[in-house]
């Protein structure tokens, strides 16, 4: 079996993304020719499984110190494998596409918890990271070979295992006569500057901070759980960004730290959103002027670490938007006021879904992994050196 990939001189890949938003599943199916800077990619079909209500809510807590169990852990690793086999399988038959015909699946899993940074005081809680999904158990319900848990692999070389995505973005986006940010918002956002291919200097990556999470989680408790996100920003669109409370959320020492760095819902999760919102209630904030406020957090932190960490060092014409984020109008507005001298486009309209994006990049490095390329970007992790990302599970 892996003679035959090996000796294959394009794969048929199906990418697996399941992000920091918890919304679901997305799966790409990619054909991918070529190796390196000469990767061919067409995208074949896409789907976007989501989450039941009680999945989601069941991993926000899995997510948390205070409400997760080791049993609890244990289980949805398996649990959510038998999802992600089935998302693979269904987005086939969707594509009219038969599974003898997918040569391998790759996936990020679903993280639960990310150490970036090892404590000190503490010599058990070292750099570290769990995504669950067990690669097992998709290998053998879906008779495919499985590569994924890529993060582990850029810690162990000194790196915080985080963004991964800068792999397949320089292979997608550099532009030989301008340079660009690749700007994911996910539950998490996280840019890569790719300077014009003719400029010197190289590649800048790293989380900004909260993508969609702290507004999905708010907008969550507002509505009582009738909503899990505010539809193209509609809802910010209708209030005020209350300045004071903006400047104290920009206020947490994970902005005034230096790349590479990377986060998640650690930090900035259910139980940030969640006291953060009490806070607003507590000062007579309208649901709109809150929902706008935490709207314009994300806004920021993206304006913020380009200003800081990426502007005085390149020359940037194009701000690239994928994920979640890039269908919110009301977030890419506050954006373009607050980089008037880039244009903020999505990634749609350069002949790639902004919401398949993450699930292609997974499919590339998988196919990195095959052919034995590495796949990590020590610039944008802090890794040692680059090395080969990947695990791999037979069928």
């Amino acid at each position: 079996m892996l003679r035959t990939l090996l000796n294959k001189t394009s794969l048929t890949i199906a990418g697996l993304m399941s992000g920091t938003s918890l919304d679901g599943i997305d799966v790409a199916i990619v054909h991918i020719g070529g190796r390196g800077i000469e990767t061919s990619i067409k995208l074949l079909h896409f789907e976007s499984l989501p989450f039941d209500d009680e999945m989601r809510e069941k991993l926000k807590r899995l997510c948390t110190i205070e409400h997760s169990d080791v049993a609890q852990v244990c289980g949805m690793n398996f649990a959510i494998a038998e999802r992600f086999a089935d998302a693979v399988i269904q987005t086939a038959q969707a594509a009219n596409i038969s599974m003898d015909d997918i040569d391998l699946i790759s996936t990020h899993g679903q993280t639960i918890w990310h150490i970036p940074v090892a404590d000190e005081a503490d010599r058990f809680l070292p750099k570290s990271t769990l995504q669950i999904g067990d690669l097992s158990v998709i290998a053998k319900r879906t008779g495919k070979p499985v590569v994924g848990d890529f993060r582990t692999a850029d810690i162990a070389v000194g790196g915080q295992g985080a963004p991964l995505v800068p792999y397949g973005d320089d292979l997608m986006f550099r532009d030989a006569n301008k340079g660009r940010i690749l700007q994911n918002i996910g539950g998490i956002g996280n840019c890569t500057a790719l300077p014009a291919a003719s400029a010197d200097g190289g590649m800048i990556a790293f989380d900004t901070g909260p993508g969609n999470m702290v507004m999905d989680q708010v907008v969550y408790e507002l509505s009582k759980g009738k909503l899990s996100y505010d539809a193209s920003g509609d809802w910010a669109a209708k209030g005020k960004v209350h300045n004071g409370l903006l400047a104290d959320m920009l206020a947490h020492p994970y902005f005034q730290e230096p790349p590479p760095k990377t986060t998640g819902r650690e930090m900035f999760g259910k139980a940030y959103a969640s006291a953060w919102l009490v806070s607003a209630l507590e000062q007579g904030l309208s649901h709109e002027d809150i929902v706008a406020t935490a709207t314009a957090f994300t806004a920021h932190t993206i304006a913020r670490g380009y200003q800081a960490y990426i502007l005085p060092q390149c020359s940037i014409a194009e701000v690239i938007v994928s994920g979640g984020g890039a269908h919110n109008r009301t977030l890419l507005r506050m954006l373009g006021e607050l980089l008037p001298d880039q244009t903020i486009l999505t990634s749609d309209e350069l002949g790639i879904s902004c919401d398949a994006k993450e699930a292609i990049l997974f499919a590339l490095l998988g196919n990195a992994f095959i052919q034995g390329e590495p796949n990590n970007v020590p610039a944008a992790t802090g890794a040692e050196r680059p090395t080969i990302l990947g695990k791999l599970a037979l069928p």
